[in-house]
């Protein structure tokens, strides 16, 4: 027993001697604020090199350069994190160099080991932010300034400001910030070029009158980054029964603000079309989503759907 207690009291002592003596801590405390203030100044020009890329992309009238460049704006920011966690590694591996001068490799192998097996029962939480984030970005669900809605919370939609592989940063249409651990993103629902397209279906006895109603309704409609970014457009009019046009009128919005289309535009088209001395409009408007890509994707399917199986072909037996 008592030489138990002698062992243990000797370890305490060296383990002391090592690491708790006055240049020991010296040496971690220089390690590690060496390795935060490298950290600072890497962070410091990286965020600088997004705010450029970032600008250019503003600039850039091609979508695939558009992504491409907000990809590697996300690439970066991630790069910061990784980083300075690299640098304060080093930092710790410093200091335990300087500590066991003569201490063989398998030594510090084995004292990872265990910090690695002791940090995992206590920050399990963050390690599975971290895993789920790994896994989102190398998969590229998002990157920074795209316009998602995160699921199971539907209340969480806005475009990311920021994403690091533990948590995610999201400003909403009505300026709030929100933060998710990755862990908690279960989906995500990801905005085309980061606008909604709505089409308006308007059937008129008077296509001439009909296609002055529409630029009357853009007069009304707010016009704004998080209003309505483009106005009503007509892509088409054409004849579909005797003194009957059917006219298709395209417009764009922020996600979140469909409804001044889909409600506001509709009913408006309506209020306007009463003020007339004579109406003009026999249905609609209709109003539904306009996403060229889905449209050529779900035309595929139905083309595809509606093939009739062939009959197979029986080999002639020789007689």
């Amino acid at each position: 027993m008592n030489s138990g207690i002698s062992n243990l009291e000797a370890a305490f002592k060296n383990a002391t001697d090592s690491f708790l003596n006055f240049q020991s801590l010296i040496v971690l405390a220089i390690s590690v604020t060496s390795a935060l203030i490298v950290g600072r100044i890497a962070a410091y020009l990286l965020r600088r090199l997004v705010t450029y890329i970032a600008q250019k992309a503003d600039v850039t009238q091609d979508l695939h350069t558009v992504n491409r460049l907000r990809r590697l704006e996300t690439f970066i920011i991630l790069s910061i994190a990784v980083l300075r966690t690299i640098l304060l590694l080093f930092a710790l591996f410093v200091w335990w160099t300087y500590g066991h001068p003569t201490g063989k490799p398998t030594a510090l192998i084995g004292a990872g080991a265990l910090v690695v097996i002791l940090i995992s029962g206590a920050l399990s939480p963050v390690l599975r932010d971290l895993t789920a984030g790994s896994f989102m970005m190398a998969e590229q669900w998002y990157g920074v300034g795209d316009h998602i809605r995160v699921e199971p919370f539907m209340d969480f939609q806005g475009v990311v400001e920021r994403v690091t592989l533990r948590s995610t940063r999201i400003r909403g249409l009505n300026g709030e910030v929100m933060w998710v651990g990755n862990q908690h993103i279960m989906g995500v629902r990801l905005a085309p070029r980061g606008i909604r397209t709505i089409a308006l279906e308007l059937f008129v006895t008077n296509l001439p009158e009909g296609e002055k109603l529409i630029s009357k309704t853009n007069k009304r409609l707010p016009i704004g980054p998080l209003l309505v970014t483009s106005p009503l457009q007509i892509v088409s009019s054409e004849e579909v029964g005797e003194q009957l046009w059917q006219i298709t009128a395209i417009a764009e919005t922020a996600p979140g603000r469909e409804w001044l289309l889909e409600t506001s535009a509709v009913e408006l088209i309506k209020t306007l079309d009463k003020e007339n001395k004579t109406q003009i409009i026999a249905h609609g408007p209709l109003a539904r989503y306009a996403d060229s890509d889905a449209e050529r994707r779900f035309s595929r399917t139905i083309h595809n759907a509606r093939k009739n199986p062939q009959p197979k072909k029986r080999a002639l037996k020789k007689k």
